[in-house]
């Protein structure tokens, strides 16, 4: 398949519904991204969601497994040369994994990282690293102090109040004047874990922090 597949719209406009839906926070923060890279952060929110659901689709381990291995067959497919299977967030994976060179094993992680829930508690870490790598790669940042940031936003975002998610929250905050502006899409969701914050007021807060570079 050549490396210009795109999804159709209908499989966009899905994925853009779900995750506004089921993530509106970290949705109104990917709209703080150039459109394409939008496209890529929303498919891999979507994605991640779809991950999470296993453990409430089936209490049984044995089919929480074959639906996540369903999900490994697809992303290997959606990455490499094959037709994406039909389904909406398979097939924007399709596209954004051409676009931005995310690889099987990156996608993967992110399943590897979700199956652990199946029997025990999920690995905050582990995922929000994963999560945070992606979009990263699709967000086109590469430097170090971003990556420190983005992941110990991301593995705050998945864990509850306490002296931990303080501590990632220090550690992304402590590389602010070094990070990649381009990487704030994927930052500004920790604005949210210092306390509660009115729906009204988070697109406002969101604006005003990507324009003084604050998260």
């Amino acid at each position: 398949m050549p490396d210009s597949y795109s999804a159709s719209e209908v499989s966009h406009r899905y994925v853009l519904d779900l995750v506004r839906a089921a993530d509106r926070d970290r949705f109104l923060a990917a709209l703080f991204a150039p459109e394409l890279a939008r496209r890529g952060l929303l498919a891999l929110l979507a994605f991640d969601h779809e991950l999470a659901r296993t453990r409430l689709v089936t209490q049984e381990p044995m089919l929480a497994r074959i639906r996540l291995e369903w999900w490994r067959e697809a992303v290997a497919e959606a990455a490499g040369a094959a037709t994406p299977r039909a389904q909406p967030i398979v097939e924007s994976l399709g596209e954004i994994s051409r676009r931005h060179g995310l690889s099987a094993e990156r996608l993967t992680a992110l399943i590897d990282a979700r199956e652990e829930e199946i029997e025990g508690p999920l690995d905050v870490v582990r995922a929000g690293h994963a999560l945070a790598d992606l979009q990263l790669e699709v967000l086109g940042v590469r430097d170090g102090a971003s990556r420190e940031a983005a992941r110990a936003v991301a593995a705050a975002w998945l864990m509850g109040e306490g002296a931990e998610r303080e501590a990632l929250l220090a550690q992304a905050r402590a590389r602010r004047s070094a990070i990649d502006p381009a990487a704030l899409p994927i930052l500004l969701p920790a604005l949210l874990l210092d306390g509660a914050m009115a729906p009204w007021r988070k697109p406002l807060a969101f604006w005003w922090a990507a324009r003084r570079g604050r998260y």
